[in-house]
């Protein structure tokens, strides 16, 4: 029987980190046996779950010393899973809710297809939380897109998610390969790991699922969207929301760390210059984004 681990990094949302688990509870899982480990990012302000309370999904909890963000949280729990034989891991946000047959879709499909070395499921908004809540009647909520496949625009080096915003009507219902998966709800195949690595935590937060995305295919493997598994996602509910702070330095920087690395010479001329417009005219946190990252300052930024 194959042995999943599904990997949560929570930092000050227990009560998304509660309704995840408990939808965790309900989900299918015959023919493989799930383990589930939260890495508790926030030393501050201490989840409180018992491991005992959800021992049919046999939960671990790892307390982080300090905040090592979306990669080094990851990081942390896939270190876990693959020194306790791990043959598949799953990254999940913590603030998602998952249907009860989308790992057991994404487990088929992987031992059907061993080309494959990260997979994403379909992932709509959680009702209430689209970008735009008055497009939508109210038949709609619950059916609105927000990762139906990633596609990467190298011209303007931009990660876009396909169908995002869209009511869903089957147009995105075939299974394919797609430009990048989502760190917000990935299976990795153990072989990756062992071949790639971790994740890049100079990334802390944000572009570091496109940067393993790169290597993932770079090492030979296939990337691929599963629209028969779905979960929804609460967008934005640990980072303060689109547009936040966070968002704008993390992003910006991020962005010119990314692009530099894989992007072709004519869209780094584009990046860098963009990079000195905000510098000049930028918000606050954009201007530092680009000072960080021409400066190498990685990781995590203190100060937001």
């Amino acid at each position: 029987m194959k042995n999943v681990y599904i990997i949560i990094v929570n930092y000050n949302g227990q009560k998304d980190t509660v309704e995840c688990l408990r939808s965790l509870q309900k989900i299918y899982h015959k023919n493989f046996s799930i383990h589930i480990v939260i890495v508790d990012n926030d030393p501050e302000n201490r989840i409180n779950i018992l491991e005992k309370d959800y021992r049919e999904i046999n939960l671990k909890i790892i307390f982080s010393p300090k905040n090592l963000g979306f990669s080094g949280g990851n990081n942390l729990g896939i270190t876990e899973a693959i020194n306790n034989k791990a043959d598949y891991i799953l990254l999940l946000n913590n603030d998602t809710l998952v249907s009860e047959d989308f790992l057991e879709k994404l487990i088929e499909f992987a031992e059907k297809n061993p080309k494959f070395g990260l997979i994403s499921p379909k992932i709509y908004f959680a009702k209430g939380f689209e970008f735009h809540k008055d497009r939508y009647g109210k038949e709609d909520l619950g059916k609105v897109i927000w990762y139906a496949g990633g596609v990467m625009d190298w011209k303007n080096v931009i990660g876009l998610h396909r169908g995002v915003d869209k009511v869903d009507k089957g147009q995105f219902d075939d299974e394919e390969e797609t430009d990048f998966a989502s760190g917000c709800c990935m299976l990795i195949k153990k072989s990756v790991i062992e071949d790639i690595g971790l994740l890049d935590e100079k990334y802390f937060l944000y572009y570091e699922d496109n940067d393993y995305s790169i290597r993932t295919k770079n090492a030979g493997y296939r990337i691929v969207y599963q629209p028969k598994s779905i979960i929804w996602h609460k967008n934005a509910g640990s980072t303060g929301g689109s547009g936040s702070k966070l968002q704008d330095y993390y992003i910006t920087r991020n962005r010119l760390l990314f692009g530099n690395r894989y992007a072709s010479i004519r869209s780094k001329i584009a990046l860098n210059r963009e990079a000195m417009r905000l510098f000049i005219s930028g918000r606050d946190m954009q201007k530092k984004g680009v000072i960080d990252y021409f400066a190498k300052n990685f990781g995590h930024f203190e100060k937001i």
